[in-house]
């Protein structure tokens, strides 16, 4: 029964209704404060049990206060260009492979598209895979710095934060920064001069990460909107890295997604919108028996309902030139 605060206290009388002896009313008497002090613990313990029960319930159904969605992503309005212009536009299931620990040395693969590093690669190599009737995509870390690009030296050092988890010497990067922006601005062109066909621009999703610095999703969005309206007005198609919470703000503008292990983490479904978009989810896992494939895994991989339509790939972790399709 509920507890109350204002119940009414009449004096005791015994089984018939009568008085109770005086005797029996002062031991009564001197019993009450026990019997108040007793029901007032009663009352906190209670109160404490709802409580704890009350928060646990909390807890299970929202996962606490981390568990709040973030309000959307605010999509910037002043940059032109975003969605139009003359620039390639690949539709899902196309096949691909990925080549960044160096420049490919088999670029004989049956596939249409090399996605391959911005800077060690040269335009020779581009040249070449052009002439195999392939698109070549440039990687570029567009969130982080890298010790050992030809750019480095421009960054200052405000415009670098904590370190990457589990890349030593690589630091994330303010991404509202106006140097940063000028110098990835840079590696657009250098995109373009080489033949790039688009480019992949990593590490974009800082606000998901201990940055040292306040980004934000709609950040995020805003800088993309920035590296797209220059990629589209020099041509250049342009694709969002891994960064699910931003796929509906950025779909429109990007041209494809390329996701890493969202199996593995169970979260392929956040990357649907762009198969739906009829747009390509260029996607890696990574076993970890490779290059060594069991069909057992091969087909654990490729068959998972998940990835349905997406363009799935099995590679190292270094990402060289093996890689296994499904």
């Amino acid at each position: 029964m509920p507890f109350s605060w204002t119940t009414q206290h009449s004096k005791p009388t015994d089984k018939f209704g009568g008085a109770i002896s005086s005797v029996k009313e002062s031991l009564l008497t001197v019993q009450r404060p026990k019997r108040l002090w007793i029901t007032l613990c009663a009352v906190i313990v209670c109160i404490a049990i709802a409580l704890g029960i009350g928060l646990g319930i909390g807890l299970t159904q929202g996962g606490g206060s981390d568990s709040i969605s973030p309000p959307a992503p605010v999509i910037p309005t002043n940059y032109t260009n975003t969605t139009t212009g003359d620039f390639w536009r690949p539709t899902a299931g196309t096949t691909w492979q990925i080549v960044l620990l160096s420049p490919p040395t088999d670029i004989s693969l049956n596939v249409s598209v090399y996605d391959i590093d911005l800077f060690t690669t040269s335009t020779s190599m581009i040249a070449a895979l052009h002439a195999q009737n392939r698109k070549v995509i440039c990687y570029f870390s567009a969130g982080s710095y890298e010790a050992n690009r030809t750019d480095s030296s421009q960054f200052k050092s405000s415009d670098k934060g904590k370190e990457l988890s589990g890349w030593p010497g690589e630091f994330w990067l303010d991404t509202t920064s106006t140097n940063v922006r000028s110098i990835m601005s840079g590696r657009l062109d250098l995109a373009a001069s080489k033949g790039c066909d688009g480019v992949d621009p990593d590490n974009v999703d800082g606000y998901d990460n201990n940055s040292g610095f306040n980004l934000t999703p709609s950040t995020a969005v805003d800088y993309l909107s920035f590296l797209t309206a220059k990629a589209h007005n020099l041509k250049l198609a342009i694709g969002l890295k891994n960064a699910g919470s931003i796929v509906n703000a950025t779909l429109d503008m990007m041209q494809w997604e390329v996701n890493e292990q969202c199996e593995q983490y169970s979260e392929c479904d956040v990357f649907r919108p762009f198969i739906a978009a009829n747009k390509p989810v260029f996607h890696i896992e990574y076993p970890s028996s490779a290059p060594s494939i069991s069909a057992k895994v091969k087909s654990k991989i490729c068959n998972d309902a998940s990835i349905k339509g997406f363009s799935t790939v099995m590679k190292e972790m270094d990402l060289d030139d093996w890689m296994e399709a499904c």
